[in-house]
């Protein structure tokens, strides 16, 4: 059994128990979310696909904790006019696990 949701403008493919790594979500470590935007879920007798989500369908999750992905350097620069700019970002992510897959 898993889900096709959608979080954060992205969408992730989601199984019980597995762990995802989604965009920033206002939750403490320990709280659990629901995600109501399910595109598809295969329940393993059959595949309901939405128009554009599936009516019913939730998907819920625990969240374990709020992590940084790797530093990405940005570093521009103009030939011949001394000017050199070099700064850092490391995106913000939610871990969450996945507890349960409803369909209605």
């Amino acid at each position: 059994m898993y889900a096709i949701i959608r979080s954060g403008g992205k969408q992730f493919r989601a199984e019980p128990g597995q762990t995802l790594r989604i965009p920033t979500v206002q939750a403490e470590a320990g709280a659990t979310i629901t995600f109501d935007e399910v595109l598809l879920a295969d329940t393993g007798d059959g595949v309901q696909l939405g128009a554009p989500t599936v009516a019913g369908a939730s998907v819920t999750a625990e969240v374990i904790r709020e992590v940084k992905g790797e530093k990405l350097i940005v570093f521009k620069w103009k030939k011949r006019k001394n000017y050199r700019r070099k700064t850092g970002h490391r995106q913000k992510y939610t871990e969450v696990r996945i507890a349960e897959i409803r369909v209605g």
